[in-house]
């Protein structure tokens, strides 16, 4: 067995040509144990080559590559994005091989893979241990190859985008099964990835493949991101356009996510000072106006709406009398398991899915902009080139209060003047996503949905994506199992719990998944609007101080063996929920203070330090004020 510091792959001086193209020019790294290492990086840039050479795939033209042990050394297994699994097998074979049963089911590793990937011991999210590979879809194939991997656990664990084809719950079981199933002595783990919150939750390291180079940076996204700045800080590029990026992502981890910037061991005061005078990502007030000019106070509303899709008796009740009013500016997440409805609920909105019954309204400004998860509807510009199908829509267009022309929404979007000229027919599947966002925009939409955006993009794309989203004025939801860009982009999030009923998650993601954990439960419903009509589900368009709604209207009817509340539990409830709201408020206050105090007081490191250690306890303190408000709220719903 490998000692915890045994390299188990070194990779000296190597380099790969295909073409006239270096795909890695004179690259040496190295896998140690116990490391769990992050690669990000461009669409074809070379990551997943990277990775076959690292599992011995791939020979590369110069250089050596060494594993521990010689070739018949440490085990490695990795998950490619080929399918190669046999379809004539069932799941069993596929993912426990010819282990007995007595072995596998005794084995709590196993059992924790199979419960967290494929639904439980007996897999019934695939149809169970004895159904066919063959007939099924590509996602629960891609999950069966991952399930595979895990239950042999081998000593070199190579992972080519593992959080494909998962939902939030599934990406963040992974994540920690990873970081704390996986590491004892002689493993590791190396995964390519654009999820940038696994990318935290999981990495130790994170290596970025650009320009035939492997750069390594200690920790996962947020490391990654103070380090590019502090790199970009000390080269004195501030001025570039991806360091402006950089910068920009750098403030809003310090500002929305401050515990993620805990693993860097280099000086982050630096860092600090580079973004000390930049702005937050986008002025909410100012957009929301915005907005409201734009749409006026009506937008889309679905009013005591049902969708029921099939014939009985195999019908399925999707939507169950959802009340959902959108506001003007509003923006949501809506998370969910798969198949739990989150895309017939966007064509539901757009109108795109009749409802069974109940009624949608639309404000009578409303332009409706929807990014669906199929790319075909590109086929028809398949000879054309991208400028020409970009400049279909239209040529100019405003963005954050600044007219651009559509040539320089496209290069913001991952497409420089040289692949501009390109044939729509050749783009690779990530390009084709940015060229549907690209016309998306450009139609000047005041209400986008989009569902899924995030599939086939790189984190520098995302990145991009999300700073076009800060300057964009209107009513905007997204579906999707990236939770940085729901956290990033979106106000607050909504969830469908697979029970036909929306739920408001104050708490935002790790409240659902929470509410997961638990198990199943009575559903709850999204409070409707302020000063609206009582409706069994709808949305508040005023946020409360850390994204808290108020809860009013109907309920809808309690299960029969469920007492409910007494008049004065109610009461009571509400006033607990009034005088948290206010503290909540008075917190919010004293941390934007705080976080004005620790950029003033940026060069001074004691200083840093005692403001940081108040905010903790502040953050805490609005913690337990939420966790409070939530136990109120149950007795509400």
């Amino acid at each position: 067995m490998a000692s915890p510091t045994t390299n188990l792959v070194n990779l000296e001086r190597v380099s790969l040509v295909f073409g006239t193209s270096h795909v890695l020019d004179d690259v040496s790294a190295g896998v140690l144990a116990g490391d769990r290492i992050g690669i990000v990086g461009r669409n074809g840039g070379g990551k997943s080559t990277l990775l076959r050479v690292i599992a011995g795939l791939q020979e590369p033209d110069e250089g050596r590559v060494s594993r521990q042990g010689g070739a018949g050394g440490i085990k490695v297994g990795m998950l490619s994005q080929d399918d190669t699994l046999d379809p004539g097998h069932t799941v069993r074979e596929a993912v426990l091989r010819d282990r007995p049963e007595h072995v596998w089911a005794g084995d709590p590793r196993i059992r924790d893979v199979l419960t967290g990937l494929l639904g439980g011991i007996d897999a019934p999210d695939v149809g169970g241990l004895d159904a066919i590979v063959g007939p099924m879809s590509g996602g629960e194939r891609r999950r069966l190859a991952l399930a595979q991997l895990l239950v042999d656990d081998p000593e070199l664990l190579l992972l080519d985008e593992p959080t494909n084809h998962l939902d939030v719950e599934g990406v963040a079981w992974l994540a920690h099964h990873l970081a704390t199933q996986r590491p004892r002595p002689g493993n590791a783990t190396v995964a390519i990835t654009h999820d940038r919150w696994f990318l935290d939750a999981y990495a130790t390291l994170t290596w970025e493949v650009e320009a035939g180079g492997v750069s390594a940076f200690e920790g996962g996204y947020a490391a990654y991101v103070l380090a590019k700045a502090e790199r970009d800080r000390l080269a004195g590029v501030v001025a570039d356009r991806r360091s402006n990026l950089m910068r920009k992502e750098l403030a809003w981890l310090r500002r929305g996510a401050p515990a993620r910037t805990s693993k860097p061991k280099f000086r982050i005061d630096a860092a600090t000072a580079l973004i000390a005078d930049e702005p937050p990502p986008r002025n909410a007030v100012e957009l929301t106006s915005f907005a409201t000019k734009r749409l006026g106070k009506d937008v889309l509303d679905l009013e005591d709406a049902t969708v029921v899709l099939g014939q009985a008796p195999h019908e399925r009740t999707i939507l169950d009398r959802v009340t959902w009013r959108l506001a003007p500016g509003e923006r949501v997440g809506l998370v969910g398991v798969n198949g739990a409805g989150k895309s017939t609920l966007l064509r539901a909105l757009t109108g795109e899915q009749p409802l069974t019954s109940g009624r949608r309204k639309v404000g009578k400004t409303v332009a409706i902009a929807h990014l669906t998860q199929e790319v075909r509807e590109l086929d028809r510009f398949a000879t054309w080139r991208v400028i020409e199908a970009i400049e279909d829509v239209r040529q100019y267009t405003t963005l954050g209060g600044k007219e651009i022309s559509a040539s320089q929404l496209a290069t913001r979007l991952g497409f420089p003047g040289g692949r501009q000229q390109s044939r729509v027919g050749d783009l690779s599947g990530g390009e084709r996503r940015r060229l549907q966002l690209t016309r998306l925009l450009l139609s000047e939409p005041n209400v986008l949905i989009l569902d899924e955006p995030t599939n086939d993009l790189d984190i520098e794309t995302l990145t991009s994506l999300e700073d076009v989203l800060d300057g964009w004025a209107g009513t905007l939801i997204v579906v999707s199992h990236d939770r940085y860009l729901l956290e990033r982009a979106c106000d607050h999030q909504l969830a469908l719990l697979g029970d036909g009923h929306l739920r408001d998650l104050p708490g935002g993601v790790d409240e659902y998944l929470r509410l997961r954990a638990a198990g199943p439960r009575r559903a709850g419903r999204v409070p409707a609007r302020e000063g609206s009509a009582p409706a069994r589900t709808g949305v508040t368009s005023t946020s409360r101080p850390s994204g808290i709604r108020s809860l009013e209207g109907g309920t809808g009817p309690a299960p029969a063996d469920a007492a409910g509340p007494t008049a004065a539990e109610v009461r009571e409830a509400r006033k607990t929920m009034s005088r948290i709201e206010k503290q909540l408020s008075r917190l919010a206050d004293r941390e934007a203070r705080l976080h004005g105090e620790m950029v003033t007081a940026a060069t001074d490191p004691a200083a840093l330090a005692d403001l940081n250690a108040t905010l903790q306890q502040v953050v805490a303190e609005k913690e337990g004020l939420e966790l409070e408000w939530l136990e109120a709220a149950e007795l509400l719903e």
